[in-house]
């Protein structure tokens, strides 16, 4: 193989990178551990006209659930001081003082609990006394308001019975689901955070995203911007990626932003580890004030995914669902109110005494919001063509000019301006840092053969008729890819029928991540590959009475042979399930093309979580699942430690695949989905440099795969008290994920995939130059979930 090994340290290269890319070194202010940056808003803050009424409302409430003088938290001083009503006066600007009110008691509540919960447990490491308050909590949120209460102990349970009572009769069943289980994740994921403070452990940074939207109380927010813009999201896109997006992505720029303002007083009087300052500056092994620009990057970049899925996701999301006009608006609607709110929640945080903020806007010559307009048209924009008076300080709108080019200007640029096909010389392999062995399995040579056969059978290996570039395949390219050897690896005791079922698995996702761009990328024909992401759900039933189109070419005959053969045993629920996983992937290749089209480079956590969906890694861990039976509670796979568990593994996976793959990808097939130019493109460095920050990725989820399963997951078991038998199916599982893990970096090393000798062929020779990687993409999870023990 004529891959080099990377020489740099990864976190040398890594800080290095950083302080490259810190443009200008500032002095912090005097008690100040670094200096705010400049910062990127989309539209200025406005102030809601209630804003007088709310405050006093909002001293009567907190009096009356007596959290003020006399509850060993604040007095009144402490919540005058805060200002919350404040806050939600600037992130509310348009909603009634009704409205306004009942937002602001919600506000006062929640960070009561937060001060409640760190005085009674954090401090006290009390995790047991912790999780008995917290599962008291989800009682006085009854979807049926006439289910009866508990009698509230202590001041947040009367505060959430009283708000609960008066929030949701607004509001429909789908929202009060909603918005309970964002309350529910709020709360309940605090104690992920004492767990944290107790071992003394400092997440990564993607473990940290994942887990900051759970405890960071932004997703909630976003539940009460629908009830305070009364625009509440129709069902029917509830649960859509764009939706999702724009969820995430608020959530993302105003944690990190708080992250910003809270370093000080969380490092230095809390003892908070759950800070994105704080992880980066470990990470990175950077400055502090290098960790807050990149913090700040970080947050321009997620503010400025949220605007793309505006523009360029929303109108394809309503003509594909068929939204009525009322239910765009009310999508737009709520769109707008999460700007609001971001640009409202900075303004406060320059203004509250909660927060370091003594070099922020608020002071004369500071740092100053940036402004760019993202306008709604004919949605009650007010107030979004130009600058509210104050939002970039006493030099105005010229002033904030220069500031927005550089936080907002450059990133947006460089993500479109990439150049294709940059040669890069063969990829360079760090150590892996990789704790499991590969054991194979015997029946591993008959696979070999077996494949081939299923291959020419339905097609896969030749150009099918009518279908430009559609001859991406051949014999040959096929043994190379050899995807029986890592379906072996996957799953070492399977049966000779359960090997060949994973490894056609394998041979028909790759095949299908390889023939989407090849066929629909090159000639921009995202409506085809649209229809053809249609046509591959029908050809899977779940009902044996659904009707199911009768396939036209090599792709969909694939896939209903191993449709066929796979859900034929399972149940009716057990079917649903499986197909939602393969939707989701197929549905992620479409992202991947949209991003083609419009050449542009991904946002690293966009990246992140779309390469799991295009890997294929919610449908490997359906069928891992399925194996379990009824053993284990269906809320264990939904909670915060099995989530962790096997976003950690698919991270380490998807970049292993990303190193392997660099040079076919992007000197070869001048593709902009690959993890290392991700992070290039984001820090502005160089291909060394980007590896190790890649690698040092890749080691720190896969010792958080290990942390999880060794330390997170016996406190689950007791948490919900699960049986001998359960525990062992669910260390069963953890072992077969480290197969998992092992196989698939054994299968890169071994393959002839992605070896220059093969990648120097002419472009168009079949298997070499059209598409992105395969494995890597999405099919080895397909195996993969089938290789850690699916029904056969």
């Amino acid at each position: 193989m004529t891959q080099s090994q990377s020489q740099t340290t990864p976190s040398q290269t890594a800080a290095r990178t950083t302080s490259s890319r810190t443009a200008v070194q500032c002095t912090a202010p005097k008690g100040q551990p670094f200096t705010l940056p400049h910062f990127y808003l989309p539209h200025p803050a406005r102030l809601n006209p209630h804003l007088e009424a709310a405050r006093a409302h909002s001293r009567r409430w907190a009096r009356e659930m007596n959290m003020l003088e006399g509850s060993g938290i604040w007095d009144q001083r402490d919540l005058d001081a805060h200002d919350y009503a404040l806050l939600c006066a600037y992130t509310h600007p348009e909603c009634s003082a009704e409205a306004l009110n009942l937002v602001t008691d919600w506000y006062v509540w929640v960070f009561f609990f937060d001060d409640h919960f760190l005085e009674r447990f954090k401090r006290t490491l009390d995790r047991e006394g912790g999780k008995a308050y917290l599962d008291r909590l989800p009682a006085f949120m009854p979807r049926d308001l006439n289910t009866p209460v508990p009698e509230p102990t202590n001041q947040v349970e009367a505060g959430l019975a009283d708000l609960w009572a008066r929030t949701v009769p607004a509001m429909s069943p789908d929202w009060r689901r909603r918005f309970a289980e964002s309350t529910e994740h709020l709360l309940n994921e605090s104690l992920w955070e004492l767990s944290n403070i107790d071992i003394n452990r400092i997440p990564n940074p993607v473990e940290y995203i994942e887990m900051r939207r759970k405890v960071g109380g932004a997703p909630w927010s976003a539940g009460l911007v629908e009830y305070a813009t009364g625009a509440e999201v129709p069902a029917a896109v509830a649960g859509s990626r764009p939706l999702r997006v724009l969820k995430d992505t608020f959530a993302d720029g105003v944690h990190l932003r708080n992250d910003l303002f809270s370093y000080q007083r969380e490092t230095e009087d809390e003892g908070e580890l759950s800070n994105g300052v704080l992880v980066l500056e470990t990470f990175l092994d950077c400055t502090t004030q290098e960790a807050a620009d990149t913090v700040n990057d970080m947050i321009t970049s997620r503010l400025q995914q949220f605007e793309d899925t505006v523009f360029t996701e929303l109108p394809a999301l309503f003509a594909d669902r068929g939204l009525d006009p009322a239910g765009c608006a009310a999508v737009l609607a709520y769109a707008k109110g999460l700007q609001d709110w971001q640009s409202g929640g900075h303004e406060w945080h320059l203004r509250s005494s909660r927060y370091m903020n003594g070099g922020g806007a608020g002071e004369p010559g500071g740092t100053a919001a940036s402004w760019s307009p993202l306008v709604f048209g004919g949605l009650g924009t007010e107030g979004l063509g130009s600058p509210a008076a104050g939002a970039l300080g006493p030099g105005g709108p010229a002033a904030g000019l220069p500031a927005a080019l550089r936080t907002a200007a450059v990133q947006r640029l460089r993500r479109r301006t990439h150049t294709p096909h940059q040669k890069v010389g063969p990829s360079q392999l760090p150590d892996f840092h990789m704790p499991f062995t590969t054991t194979l399995s015997p029946h591993l040579e008959t696979s070999r053969r077996n494949v081939v056969t299923w291959a020419h059978r339905t097609g896969l290996l030749r150009p099918q008729p009518g279908v430009p570039l559609s001859g991406i395949w051949d014999e040959d390219a096929l043994n190379r890819f050899d995807f029986a050897l890592c379906a072996a690896g996957l799953h070492p005791d399977a049966t000779p029928d359960e090997l060949d079922l994973d490894t056609q698995w394998l041979t028909w996702g790759t095949y299908a991540d390889d023939y989407y761009p090849a066929v629909f990328g090159r000639t921009r024909d995202v409506a085809g590959a649209t229809v053809t992401t249609k046509r591959l759900s029908a050809l899977m039933p779940v009902e044996e009475s659904d009707p199911a189109p009768a396939p036209a070419n090599a792709l969909e005959r694939g896939l209903a042979d191993l449709w066929g053969r796979t859900a034929g045993p399972l149940t009716v629920d057990a079917r649903r399930a499986f197909k939602a996983t393969v939707d989701a992937m197929t549905a992620s290749w479409l992202w991947e093309l949209d991003n083609m089209v419009l050449h542009r480079i991904p946002d690293p956590v966009d990246y992140i979580e779309m390469r799991r969906a295009t890997f294929g890694s919610d449908l490997t861990m359906s069928l891992c699942r399925l194996g379990h039976g009824r053993q284990v509670p269906p809320e264990i796979y939904r909670s915060g430690p099995m989530r962790s568990l096997e976003n950690a593994a698919a991270d380490y996976a998807c970049l292993v695949n990303d190193v392997f793959s660099y040079q076919k990808e992007i000197e070869y097939e001048g593709e902009v989905h690959n993890g290392i130019l991700v992070v290039q493109n984001f820090f502005d460095c160089d291909y060394p440099s980007a590896l190790a920050i890649v690698h040092d990725l890749m080691t720190s989820r896969m010792r958080e795969f290990q942390h999880v399963a060794a330390h997170q997951l016996p406190i689950l078991y007791d948490d919900f008290a699960l049986s001998a038998e359960a525990r062992a199916t669910l260390d069963g599982y953890v072992r077969e994920l480290e197969n998992w893990l092992a196989a698939i970096l054994t299968w890169h090393r071994a393959c002839r995939r992605y070896r220059t000798e093969y990648l120097r062929h002419r472009p168009g020779t079949p298997g070499w130059t059209l598409g992105p990687s395969g494995l890597g993409t999405s099919a080895a999870r397909l195996a993969g979930v089938r290789g850690v023990g699916a029904v056969g």
